[in-house]
C-alpha cells in the first residue's frame, strides 16, 4: 500500500463524500482490518484519479454499475447519489441513468434504482423516510 496513494485516496473520497467518509473507512477497517484503506486506495486513490473520465460521468457509470446489482447495489446506489450531485449531475440525468438501464438491465432493477433514487432525493430534501 503506497501511502501517497492512500493519501490521495482519502483526500478523493472526503472530496466525494463529504464527512461520512472517514466513519465508512474506520467502520469497514473495524469488521477488515485494512480493507477500508485498501478500498479507498485502490478506487478513490487510483482508479478516480485516472484520467478520460471527469468525476461527473465515473458517478454515473458507478450509479448505473451498482443499480445493476440489484438488492446488493443500492445501498451503493443512495450513497453514490449525492455524490453524482455534487460532482455536477443533475436529479434528471440520474433519473435518466435508470430509465436506460431497463433495457439493458431489466424493468425490475430499474424501478428498484428509481426508489432508491427517490428515497436518496427526499433525505437530501429533508422529508422523512
Amino acid at each position: 500500500m503506497s501511502a501517497t496513494t492512500l493519501e490521495l485516496g482519502k483526500k478523493t473520497f472526503a472530496k466525494t463524500f463529504g464527512s461520512e467518509a472517514e466513519g465508512f473507512i474506520q467502520t469497514v477497517n473495524g469488521m477488515a482490518p485494512g480493507l477500508g484503506d485498501f478500498i479507498v486506495e485502490a478506487e478513490f486513490g487510483n482508479a478516480y484519479n485516472r484520467p478520460g473520465l471527469d468525476l461527473k460521468t465515473r458517478e454515473l457509470v458507478i450509479l448505473a454499475s451498482c443499480a445493476t446489482l440489484g438488492s446488493t447495489g443500492l445501498g451503493a446506489v443512495g450513497m453514490h447519489i449525492p455524490a453524482a450531485l455534487a460532482a455536477g449531475a443533475t436529479r434528471e440525468e440520474i433519473v435518466e441513468v435508470f430509465v436506460q438501464l431497463s433495457f439493458a438491465a431489466g424493468m425490475p432493477t430499474a424501478l428498484a434504482a428509481l426508489e432508491a433514487a427517490k428515497t436518496a432525493f427526499d433525505k437530501l430534501d429533508g422529508k422523512p423516510a
